[in-house]
């Protein structure tokens, strides 16, 4: 029993990737229909009920970096002309597009339409990019922010409902155009059932993150958490997505009633920042690991998962109205996790008893990066808990110094056992 289901949720999270992108290669190979799509506010739910296959270019160049030629691709994006200072998502994907799809999970197909949010400043000019290449129609959701730092409006107030209206005003529209694009009438009972697939995903990933404050920690954020996004994002609206999900739960339920932790010996619990490293991700954990030090949460897992961690459910009863709402309200909360740190971090740090918060700032992304060192001085006035500030990059080598990386996470944890003693002899 134990060897079926522990580790269930990397190896089966391995195979739906695969599967993805050899569908992708599919898609490519008979030229067929697809939409280009965010992990914020993807509006997969309408895209799935349209048959139509999801392109996230965000997890493809990451993908790149993953297996080692994230470096070329940048290199052949600066050559033609885009600046190194710009997001290195959008150069390893310009890269990508000029190599005709080539990628080393397979082919990717050239965009049909591009959906996507407001929610990160970079969307809308990378989306800009696709319409100059391919002459596609690009649909851009404006999502109404939170109006004071971190201070949702909800249900009932004047504000949130006038938003809603117009974030379901904005969905007819693309409705709409996909009826247009895919010659497809739109079906409002498979809408629903896709949104009954949704809601399966959404109710298990707020659950294994709950889980996840048991001791020891059942998954590691930053590798497993990266599987479990992958598919989160990739399956969000289908059956593979919903099964995964479900499974995923039982196996988190069984690691924690049987006291399971991560392959790696537990010590310190941490939190991670930002975007991790993915041109040395392996290496990068390591760093961690090897002083028994596992990342037991991270706002990553929020704002990459586009607020799916909040739970949200639909009401199948008013699937437009309600895919609104849900838009405002997770995509809201996406975005304060990500331009807010400091209050999602300081709602975790009691329940996930943590040791330590690492911020990790990164070159090609100021979206995440600016406002963390002022984010950290805030949380260090708050609790009293360790933290560390190391800079690097999501994508490029270039600029990831591996020594001085582990010089300064050496001395983190260093820092982190002379706490603890010291606190002992009090």
């Amino acid at each position: 029993m134990t060897e079926n289901i522990v580790g269930r949720g990397n190896r089966d999270g391995g195979n739906l990737f695969r599967e993805w992108f050899e569908e992708l290669g599919n898609v490519a190979k008979n030229d067929g229909q697809n939409a280009y799509v965010f992990v914020m506010g993807s509006l997969n739910e309408i895209l799935k009920t349209f048959d139509l296959p999801v392109v996230f270019p965000e997890i493809n160049s990451l993908q790149t970096a993953v297996r080692k030629v994230s470096g070329e691709l940048l290199t052949e994006a600066e050559d033609y002309g885009y600046s190194p200072d710009i997001c290195g998502y959008v150069k390893a994907d310009v890269a990508v597009q000029l190599r005709n799809g080539e990628h080393p999970m397979g082919k990717i197909p050239k965009p049909t339409l591009a959906v996507l949010t407001n929610a990160c400043n970079t969307y809308i000019k990378w989306a800009e990019i696709w319409e100059r290449m391919y002459h596609v129609p690009i649909f851009t959701l404006d999502v109404p922010g939170t109006r004071a730092v971190c201070e949702q409006t909800w249900q009932g107030n004047t504000d949130f409902e006038n938003d809603k209206r117009y974030v379901a005003a904005q969905i007819k529209e693309l409705i709409t155009l996909c009826e247009k694009v895919t010659g497809k009438k739109f079906d409002i009972d498979k809408f629903r059932q896709i949104l009954s697939y949704a809601n399966d995903m959404s109710r298990s990933w707020k659950r294994i993150l709950e889980l996840n404050k048991s001791c020891p920690a059942l998954f590691n954020a930053l590798t497993d958490g990266t599987i479990y996004l992958g598919v989160a994002n990739g399956f969000r609206g289908t059956k593979e997505g919903s099964d995964y999900f479900k499974n995923l739960v039982e196996e988190m339920e069984f690691k924690a009633k049987n006291g399971i932790g991560t392959l790696s010996e537990e010590e310190f619990r941490l939190i991670f920042v930002g975007v991790p490293c993915y041109p040395i991700f392996r290496r990068f954990n390591e760093f961690f690991t090897e002083w028994k030090g596992v990342f037991v949460h991270s706002t990553y897992l929020w704002f990459a998962a586009g607020g799916t961690n909040l739970g949200f459910e639909y009401d199948l009863k008013n699937p437009v109205d309600s895919l609104a709402e849900g838009l405002l309200i997770s995509v809201r909360d996406a975005m304060d996790s990500m331009f807010h740190q400091e209050q999602a971090l300081l709602s975790m740090v009691d329940p996930y008893k943590i040791d330590g918060v690492v911020y990790h700032p990164i070159k090609s992304c100021r979206t995440v990066s600016t406002g963390l060192a002022d984010g950290r001085r805030y949380f260090m006035d708050k609790k009293n808990v360790s933290t560390l500030f190391i800079e690097s990059d999501m994508m490029d080598k270039r600029v990831v110094s591996e020594a001085q990386m582990k010089n300064r996470i050496d001395a983190f944890f260093e820092g982190i056992i002379s706490r603890k003693q010291m606190a002992k002899q009090v």
